[in-house]
């Protein structure tokens, strides 16, 4: 009989294995669900937001690409359609969008929903972050972040959710953040827009399942959009446990399956964030009491 030692590396390749075929094959199962559906993209120009476009486009879905500049959208379009199947897949339609111009959203939210008359998945995926101490932070700015990160997501889910009520089917997703649930020093005013935001789509989670619409949020840690480490089976079995904050393409993954599963809340993220959050309904004092002693060092 071979001894423990022995066989322990090779349960873990064929565990790792196993897993990753899993994983691969619901990533397939997950394009199959998308195809055909109108899915809008809040920020398709961003890392997230590309690797967001390539996994919807090819799995034959009807892609509204947003963004802040028109030339990176172009630039995404030539990109997905380049060696793209028509038969499989469709071009995307471009919708150019400032979320730091409220007045303008208006415009944006008709122009949406005019390019097919519907929606059946919005990802909102838009946001901005600052780091500092409170008192360095004007209230433009605060405003500014509020603009993006709250008041722009909160607009374009009210704009589609007329048609989303009336067809009695639909799924919004925000891709949110772990500052979402748990506030943390000299980020006050993005933990806050995430805090408003997290609350809202909670809210019309709630309101609006009676017809049949899915609300999801995904809470992530920070991207990480560097070289991914060598590959080895251990990062196929452990892939979020050994390298810290989340790749687009992780993310971009994780968003598919929730759109595919319908899946209500997700936290994607170190085991680490799971206590704080939970101690800091349970005994907040103490979150609070080792937030200040970050702060003095």
């Amino acid at each position: 009989m071979l001894p423990f030692v022995v066989l322990l590396p090779v349960l873990i390749v064929v565990a790792a294995g196993i897993y990753y075929i899993y994983n691969e094959f619901l990533l397939f199962m997950s394009n199959a669900q998308v195809r055909n559906k109108v899915v809008v993209l809040t920020d398709a120009v961003s890392g997230v937001g590309t690797e967001l476009s390539v996994l919807f486009h090819r799995g034959g879905a009807r892609l509204i690409l947003c963004g802040t500049s028109w030339d990176k959208l172009e630039s995404l379009y030539d990109t997905l359609t380049m060696d793209a199947d028509p038969r499989e897949t469709f071009a995307p339609k471009l919708v150019l969008v400032d979320f730091s111009e409220p007045d303008s959203l208006e415009e944006v939210v008709s122009e949406v929903v005019d390019c097919y008359g519907y929606v059946d998945v919005l990802i909102c995926n838009s946001s901005i972050k600052v780091k500092g101490p409170v008192q360095s932070i004007s209230l433009e700015v605060d405003r500014n972040i509020m603009d993006i990160n709250y008041f722009g997501p909160c607009t374009l889910a009210k704009g589609v959710l007329p048609s989303m009520m009336s067809r009695r089917g639909g799924q919004m997703v925000l891709v949110s953040s772990v500052h979402g649930r748990l506030a943390v020093p000299f980020r006050s005013s993005y933990a806050a827009s995430k805090h408003a935001t997290q609350a809202f789509f909670d809210c019309l989670r709630a309101e609006v399942e009676e017809y049949g619409i899915t609300v999801s949020t995904i809470s992530h840690t920070f991207i990480n959009a560097s070289e991914p480490p060598p590959w080895s089976a251990w990062r196929l079995y452990f892939p979020s446990c050994l390298t810290h904050g989340v790749r687009p393409s992780t993310l971009a993954q994780e968003v598919l399956l929730t759109v595919n599963r319908r899946k209500r809340e997700v936290v994607l993220s170190h085991p680490c964030p799971e206590p704080p959050c939970t101690c800091a309904l349970c005994c907040p004092r103490c979150v609070f009491s080792v937030d200040a002693c970050c702060e003095r060092r």
